[in-house]
């Protein structure tokens, strides 16, 4: 592998691009080691209808913020991936791009790094790779018919990838409510088992939401409002919690389950069991429902309200949103030859996988144990995963200020 700098970051998405750019600045020689073979971060695996679901004006990074025309446009999947590509040009990033790395482990001075070049060593290391690595599929996708076509969204690119029939989507996350509408505009009967992931309003008090979560993220604990930091998390399963149901589509929209099933799509409850091609959902929908919808209001809403008045911001009111008790009539139990599914789609979001850290640095969900990006052992570091401070530690705009933290760690220790 050659001379190993000081510091490794592993990672090349936003985390590992903007704890460089610090670095940098702070004149700490270091190297980013990515997996893939090309710059451009997870974008680079997402679908072909792919678009952000943060606007342009939270897609600024240290060194470069955005200075377009367009602050509350969505930008598609290559786009995205070509930001990353120029963002890493702009800053000299010094990447070495198809390294996997295999094994960390302490030493005497540091740190040893397996990977698929060979060996290094590293006196600091920055783990940046982001907290969507693994596709996770729920135990129950063993038992399918092998007629039927499944895969999870990290492999879904486009309709045409599926063959003719119906779809079933399992979960309805951000990948899952867009990919919904996207099969049903090219005229494929989908069905959708919903799972609890908020439904959001994309517009909120003038700005888009993310503008409200950016801004309640960094300025709230000035006024108390701690609801959207690390500590005012309910538990530490929250860190793993679905983002509010939101599309960048069609110049950025709300998803809102019932208007799908208006809209012809087939709502189910959560999938519950597959045994010889009947798959049974649980009989909870209109409960489920009621939690998506109400979930926004009562935590980052609610949020976003304190912080609004208690730094005296003007902002218009949020329209009230309309009452709807429009339910779906859908049987519990759903025979797939019958109902012609021929395809599966697991929107069941990614794991946390960091199991190539041989040592014992993780709390019992496979998650660092840090403070502030610093972990217990001296050295070792981590950037970038969701609620690492802030709901905004993971994302493009937000992932900033814990890299500049950990790297004026690193140039101070």
């Amino acid at each position: 592998m050659g001379r190993t700098p000081e510091t490794v970051i592993i990672g090349e998405g936003q985390a590992g691009l903007a704890t460089s750019y610090w670095l940098t600045q702070a004149g700490v020689e270091h190297q980013i080691l990515e997996r893939r073979d090309s710059l451009g971060g997870a974008f680079q695996d997402r679908w072909d209808g792919f678009y952000m679901n943060t606007p342009n004006l939270a897609l600024g990074l240290p060194g470069m913020p955005y200075a377009g025309d367009e602050p509350d446009a969505f930008i598609p999947r290559i786009a995205a991936v070509n930001l990353f590509r120029k963002y890493a040009e702009v800053i000299n990033a010094p990447v070495r791009t198809g390294v996997e790395v295999t094994r960390l482990a302490a030493a005497a001075d540091g740190f040893t790094i397996e990977t698929s070049l060979g060996h290094m060593q590293a006196r600091n290391v920055v783990l940046a790779t982001g907290a969507y690595q693994v596709p996770k599929l729920p135990a129950v996708a063993g038992n399918l018919p092998q007629n039927v076509f499944q895969l999870h969204t990290h492999e879904y690119r486009n309709p045409q990838q599926l063959p003719d029939g119906a779809v079933l989507i399992v979960g309805t996350g951000q990948s899952g409510g867009q990919i919904a509408e996207e099969l049903h505009a090219a005229g494929r009967e989908v069905h959708l088992a919903v799972y609890t992931c908020p439904e959001a309003p994309r517009r909120y008090r003038g700005h888009d939401l993310m503008y409200w979560l950016l801004e309640v993220g960094k300025h709230g604990p000035d006024y108390g409002i701690n609801a959207l930091t690390r500590e005012g998390l309910p538990s530490p399963a929250a860190r793993f919690a679905c983002n509010p149901l939101l599309s960048g589509t069609e110049g950025g929209h709300n998803i809102h389950l019932r208007e799908l099933g208006r809209r012809g799509m087939h709502l189910h409850g959560h999938l519950e069991n597959i045994d010889d091609g009947v798959i049974t959902f649980s009989d909870d929908l209109p409960g489920r429902l009621a939690t998506v919808e109400s979930t926004f209001a009562q935590r980052s809403g609610r949020a976003i309200e304190a912080y609004i008045a208690a730094a005296g911001i003007e902002a218009p009111e949020q329209p009230p949103e309309p009452e709807d008790d429009w339910l779906p009539t859908e049987p519990a139990k759903l025979n797939l030859a019958e109902a012609n599914i021929t395809s599966i789609l697991w929107a069941t979001g990614y794991k946390l996988d960091l199991s190539f850290i041989d040592m014992p640095v993780l709390d019992e969900w496979g998650y660092p144990r840090h403070s502030r990006g610093v972990m217990e052992l001296p050295g070792l570091y981590t950037v970038g995963l969701p609620w690492l401070t802030r709901h905004y530690s993971s994302i493009v705009g937000g992932v900033g200020l814990d890299a500049e933290y950990v790297a004026g760690r690193i140039a101070g220790a």
